[in-house]
């Protein structure tokens, strides 16, 4: 049996898997925000409700957004800015009396679209997520990628390749610097854009419908965010040439995005052809807390 657990800024969820993947239980809390305390608490006793459900013994997965520092063990770059510097993983252990294993909640994603999600049966995968930030996870043949940084995937805080006008030094973000991929391609970002050109507040899955009904300046900004994506994704393709890249977030349900974006990316891909495939996610919302489950092995969770 595996848990698994999605540490969220809004939301905790956790799920109970079965060894062949199927969801045997399911709960959700709200999330202490701002306290760190209340935020233990609260994936303590939604994770002992499913392990009781799991007759005692299941290993422990969370995923989160941010992730432990290998050098000092405490949480860092997490947008849920109250577990930064907090010993997340040790708190948990303790806890819990047992191993628990912490991942980024965009690596959760990757993982649970690698192994039986839009990716099954792909090599190499690059998992997207496109929403309130931007994050990314790269899995090959089934194993998360980390990285000596815990930083693998993390493409949202590179700047936005092949600029053009109008587009330096770009809008502030959160890390401090300016042209974060982030700033441009999160659902803030898209918004943020659409007003900045337009003068118009849009909410950004109302821009496709607009768009489709005759809207010229809704189809603009969705022109100008579907060649920015394609211009970022064009810089991992360049680097981790992967077989299938899978897009999740609120911003994956744009069904523009999988022909426009595609289309546009072999001008700044540094091959003759592009076989790279761009697909929507599987399973929705539950993909970061099933990959949170999927950390551990087959193998070690039947050793536990």
């Amino acid at each position: 049996m595996r848990i698994g657990i999605d540490l969220g800024g809004t939301k905790i969820e956790g799920i109970l898997l079965a060894p062949d993947g199927r969801v045997l239980a399911r709960e959700r809390r709200e999330t202490p925000r701002g306290n760190y305390p209340a935020t233990l608490e609260a994936v303590a006793v939604l994770c002992a409700a499913l392990k009781k459900q799991a007759g005692g013994k299941a290993t422990i997965g969370l995923g989160m957004p941010g992730a432990p520092s290998p050098a000092t063990g405490l949480i860092k770059n997490a947008n849920s800015t109250w577990l930064i510097g907090k010993p997340l993983q040790a708190d948990l252990e303790a806890s819990f009396g047992q191993p628990v294993r912490l991942a980024n909640d965009a690596d959760c994603f990757a993982l649970s679209e690698a192994a039986d999600g839009a990716g099954a049966g792909a090599r190499s995968l690059f998992g997207v997520i496109l929403g309130t930030g931007v994050g990314g996870g790269l899995v090959y043949e089934g194993r998360l990628i980390n990285g000596p940084n815990a930083i693998a995937g993390e493409w949202g805080h590179n700047p936005l390749p092949a600029p053009q006008e109008g587009e330096l030094p770009g809008p502030d973000c959160y890390c401090g610097r300016r042209g974060c991929i982030e700033t441009w391609l999160s659902g803030p970002g898209l918004a943020e854009d659409h007003f900045r050109i337009s003068g118009e507040k849009a909410e950004p899955q109302a821009l496709e419908a607009r768009a489709a009904s005759g809207d010229a300046a809704a189809a603009a900004t969705l022109a100008r965010y579907a060649d920015r994506l394609a211009r970022a994704l064009a810089g991992v393709i360049n680097i981790f040439d992967p077989e299938v890249i899978v897009l999740g977030g609120g911003l994956s349900n744009l069904t523009l995005l999988y022909e426009d974006v595609p289309a546009r990316w072999a001008r700044y891909i540094f091959s003759d052809q592009v076989a790279t495939r761009l697909k929507p996610n599987l399973h929705g919302d539950s993909s970061g807390v099933r990959g949170a489950a999927w950390l551990w092995s087959e193998a070690e969770a039947a050793a536990l």
